[in-house]
């Protein structure tokens, strides 16, 4: 079997945001054969081929269309590309008491603490005008270029009684002193542009320079930056591609924008999924009664992490329904439908991880606590399917540096691989997995 943990913590290092996690994902379906489309042209598509698509640089879906299509129908992964950070705003330079900071805006949810005291790095996308085009070019600083700092605990002897920080005041970050000509930060953005190019906009994030590793006795776990959702793009992706391409249409969804609400063009709430499954469909039989008869047979695995219990609060976690790390695969569950799994979709992942011999979990908030959601109920909204919401057992969630377990990711990969595998079939009185 590949190594799909030294995969994935390559693909982690090189990820600093989520137009590098989709220019990752692009490189690697390159590398496998697959051909990029382009949505403003026609599709051409051919039986025994893969292809991909890329909206705005922060989504990509891939397929495999088989040989053999007498009963068309999709299996389809999703997972987002996007993690909580720390955007960094249009003019956003700061010159006070010797000190150039930068004025960011907070991306989702964070543990604000985990951000300070981090060697820090920029990465992400700037739209430059070269006189003739407009376009966009992904940049890196690849060092470690920023850091926001605590304060001393003998100027604030409050820091641990639970300190509120303030995103506004606390969170700048200082990149150097102050620069008598042009900023460092000007000059850090002119460095990857010619004289005769001009920035007309940024979409750039700070970044946690550390490295994903192992951790622990016998490299047990895994700690890296942005876990959630990574992790389980990147280990699905390589299911995908490994996938034998003879039973349905193999699909592979990485969407943006899924810590906010997943409200954007190329996220779980617009239209890019159902744009493309239809296109697919309608090329190949130029009939829209097909589509939806292949949407009633279809299915979809949302992948976004879950919460393991915790070493020092497992009172936080339902006491019935505990989630250990490297114990296996977790299905989701929430009666409010925050995750879509219901009986019968819960019982095609069961029976897939019988069929692979790969352990599962069942996942439950506390009854008196809420908690997160993720993207396949939103995506439903637009391509409704039988849906199951699945993840890796995970500490820290949103911490700027999470913990999953190392078994746990070849689980999840043979899984999603059998699923992608196996011949399914579906229909009101239930399903048939072969």
């Amino acid at each position: 079997m590949k190594d799909i943990n030294k995969i994935l913590m390559e693909n982690l290092n090189y990820s600093h945001s989520e137009y590098h996690s989709v220019n990752k994902i692009k490189e690697t379906l390159l590398s496998n054969g697959f051909i990029e489309l382009d949505e403003s042209k026609n599709y051409e598509l051919k039986k025994g081929e893969k292809y991909f698509a890329i909206r705005n640089l922060t989504g990509i879906i891939a397929f495999k269309i088989p040989n053999n299509l007498d009963d068309c129908y999709f299996k389809i992964l999703a997972s987002h590309v996007d993690s909580p950070a720390y955007k960094i705003k249009e003019n956003p330079t700061l010159i006070e008491n010797g000190y150039e900071k930068l004025k960011v805006e907070g991306y989702g949810g964070m543990i604000i603490s985990s951000w300070l005291d981090k060697p820090l790095g920029i990465a992400g996308r700037i739209v430059i005008n070269d006189g003739k085009k407009v376009y966009s070019k992904l940049i890196d600083s690849n060092s470690d270029i920023a850091i926001i700092p605590n304060v001393a605990i003998h100027q604030n002897r409050e820091i641990n009684n639970g300190y509120k920080y303030n995103n506004q005041i606390d969170l700048c970050a200082i990149i150097g002193e102050t620069s008598e000509n042009k900023s460092n930060y000007e000059k850090f953005l002119d460095s990857f542009i010619s004289k005769d190019e001009k920035i007309m906009a940024t979409d750039l994030y700070l970044y946690n320079r550390n490295k994903a590793t192992y951790l622990g006795f016998n490299k047990k776990y895994i700690g890296s930056p942005k876990l959630d959702d990574l992790a389980s793009a990147f280990i699905s992706l390589e299911a995908f591609i490994d996938s034998e391409n003879n039973n349905g249409i193999n699909v592979f969804f990485g969407s943006n924008n899924e810590e906010v609400g997943s409200l954007s063009i190329s996220g779980a709430d617009s239209t890019f999924l159902y744009d493309t499954l239809k296109r697919i469909s309608l090329y190949l039989f130029n009939n829209e009664e097909e589509y939806f008869k292949s949407i009633a047979k279809s299915s979809l695995i949302s992948i976004d992490n879950a919460h393991a219990i915790h070493p020092n609060h497992p009172e936080l976690s339902d006491n019935k329904n505990i989630c250990l790390i490297n114990k296996g695969v977790v299905i989701k569950h929430n009666s409010n439908m925050f995750y879509t799994t219901d009986a019968l979709s819960s019982s095609l992942i069961k029976s897939i991880s019988e069929k692979s011999n790969v352990p599962y979990q069942e996942f439950f908030n506390r009854s008196d606590a809420r908690g997160g959601s993720t993207l396949g109920n939103i995506s439903n909204s637009h391509v409704s399917l039988l849906s199951v919401d699945i993840g890796l057992p995970q500490l820290a969630m949103h911490s700027n540096f999470e913990v999953i377990g190392s078994k746990d990711t070849y689980y999840l990969y043979i899984l999603i691989k059998e699923y992608l595998n196996s011949k399914i079939t579906l229909n009101n009185l239930g399903l048939i997995i072969e």
